[in-house]
């Protein structure tokens, strides 16, 4: 006797447009590339893109489907469930890469800016009106970007770091003030708040966060929280997000903007700064050798823990430790 097989539907994690474009005109066919780049979709071959599946995801396809297809060619969208070739982890690489690109474009602009302007930050120059302008794209250009950042790509913090260190350059200096006030906060004044930071928590925010906890308040608490649209409430403090009290400041990682703003000079801190700033950058400034090594058991914590309070307390096991290593080897 022979069974009637009826498939069950299995959710798909994926949408894809797939389209076929007339060769001519040219302008058509740029034209909806360009919108498939503002949307964060890549390609996982010849006229197919892919989104995460969402409904914001799928209405914006659904535009472009009818757009190609007015425009005379032909468009399917399907939601998709790769099962055997590209696995899951490799379209998150696509989209990973296609976004570290991204900011990695931003990074290098904020620094051509950054080292155009004049020494003398009371200086009046051309240079900075139109670095005032530029500054306002770079905003908006990085806003965009991580909006369709949709799995963490890593170049994010180097290029909000440069865009903040940039402000910091542009602000207007008021005599007396960016020294002594702007400069250096007490630790006094750091205790018994809440320090918040983004969620997905990797080297800079684990090493800050210990930095916190180890020498400025002990009862430090932590809030874990979306990078976009939180509104500090009173008594907290952001650090290593975009328009943090503390966080990258042109090529400096947020762990050595605490050390200098809080004037921690303790000599063994200096080589975790170095390492911790060679690892989130990834310029190799430093270069020290002992940097791959912390780098695989900071990803190692990451990869084998999503929550950020049990991310911290083992990245603040392997700091302690590090910290005593080299306060051992200077004495």
């Amino acid at each position: 006797m022979t069974k009637n097989y009826t498939p069950q539907p299995v959710e798909g994690r994926w949408l894809l447009l797939i389209h076929q474009i007339p060769p001519k005109p040219n302008y058509f066919r740029v034209k909806i590339w360009r919108r498939l780049q503002r949307l964060g979709a890549v390609a996982v071959k010849n006229s197919v893109y892919v989104l995460p599946k969402s409904d914001q995801a799928q209405e914006d396809f659904q535009w472009i489907l009818r757009e190609i297809i007015e425009g005379g060619g032909e468009a399917t969208l399907c939601e998709a469930r790769f099962v055997e070739g590209l696995s899951d982890e490799q379209i998150e690489e696509l989209f990973q890469a296609a976004r570290s690109s991204d900011y990695h474009q931003i990074a290098e602009e904020t620094r051509r800016i950054t080292k155009s302007l004049p020494a003398n930050p009371r200086a009046e120059d051309d240079r900075r009106g139109q670095a005032e302008i530029v500054l306002d794209r770079l905003k908006r250009r990085l806003a965009d970007v991580a909006a369709i950042d949709f799995f963490g790509a890593p170049g994010r913090e180097a290029a909000e770091g440069l865009i903040s260190g940039l402000e910091v350059r542009l602000r207007p200096v008021r005599p007396g003030t960016r020294g002594a006030t702007a400069a250096k906060a007490r630790l006094e004044e750091l205790r018994g708040r809440t320090w918040v930071t983004r969620r997905g928590i990797h080297v800079d925010r684990m090493a800050s966060a210990w930095l916190i906890r180890r020498f400025v308040d002990p009862e430090a608490r932590f809030k874990f929280v979306p990078a976009r649209g939180y509104r500090p409430e009173p008594a907290e403090l952001r650090f290593d997000m975009f328009e943090a009290e503390f966080t990258h400041e042109g090529d400096r990682c947020t762990f050595e903007v605490l050390m200098d703003r809080l004037r921690l000079n303790d000599p063994a801190l200096r080589p975790i700064a170095e390492i911790v700033h060679d690892i989130d950058l990834k310029d190799s400034k430093f270069g020290r050798q002992d940097t791959a090594g912390i780098d695989r058991v900071i990803a190692g914590i990451a990869m084998a823990h999503k929550d950020d309070e049990t991310r911290l307390s083992r990245a603040s096991a392997v700091f302690d430790d590090l910290y005593e290593y080299f306060r051992r080897k200077r004495s």
